[in-house]
């Protein structure tokens, strides 16, 4: 008799694996920065009411998405093949990886949120040459993932949420960095697409 994958393969732990090495980056590059007197965390303040709205929603989904995907771990709530799960499970360590590259290509010029008064510099090499967020990519894949191990009808809002409200900020994020940067941004962003990908010549 054919044992199912599900009986050998502990989802469970890979998920919880999956969110501790994520978030595990996320806290440990922001306690770093910290020691070295950077705010890390920018997300609405001193903002205009547009853009402090969107940075709002999207702490508000991504703080959301984390106790969803906990209780969808929790309760064991899934509704898809192991072939698929599994697939979540590689997607989601691709978005752990790409997430640690993007965080130590951005140095010291890594924020959560569009800085006021912070002076960054405009990053595009290492990952950054063929990605404009890998940052935000590696978001979506860990949460594309997640929702691939263990997809149910509340980690598919979030999801879905989440994703929208991240893509909205690289809008206003890019709005920003053209006001900043000007020109130097403006080649960059015709050479490197917003999420994966660049143009020859």
């Amino acid at each position: 008799m054919k044992i199912p994958m599900e009986e050998y393969i502990p989802y469970r732990i890979l998920a919880l694996i999956v969110l501790a090495v994520f978030y595990g980056i996320y806290l440990v590059k922001q306690w770093r920065q910290k020691r070295r007197d950077i705010r890390t965390m920018q997300i609405g303040h001193g903002k205009d009411r547009q853009t402090h709205t969107v940075e709002t929603l999207m702490g508000i989904a991504t703080v959301g998405i984390i106790p969803a995907q906990l209780l969808s771990i929790g309760f064991g709530w899934s509704h898809l093949p192991a072939n698929a799960r599994f697939t979540g499970f590689c997607v989601g360590i691709l978005g752990n990886l790409i997430f640690l590259i993007s965080v130590l290509c951005m140095k010291d010029s890594w924020r959560a949120g569009i800085p006021v008064k912070d002076k960054t510099e405009l990053v595009t090499d290492c990952i950054y040459a063929y990605s404009r967020n890998p940052a935000f990519l590696g978001f979506d894949l860990q949460y594309i993932g997640m929702l691939l191990m263990f997809c149910n009808l509340l980690t598919g809002l979030f999801t879905v949420f989440a994703i929208v409200m991240l893509h909205l900020q690289i809008l206003q994020e890019e709005r920003y960095l053209t006001a900043t940067f000007g020109r130097a941004y403006l080649d960059y962003r015709h050479r490197v697409f917003r999420y994966l990908g660049r143009r020859k010549g």
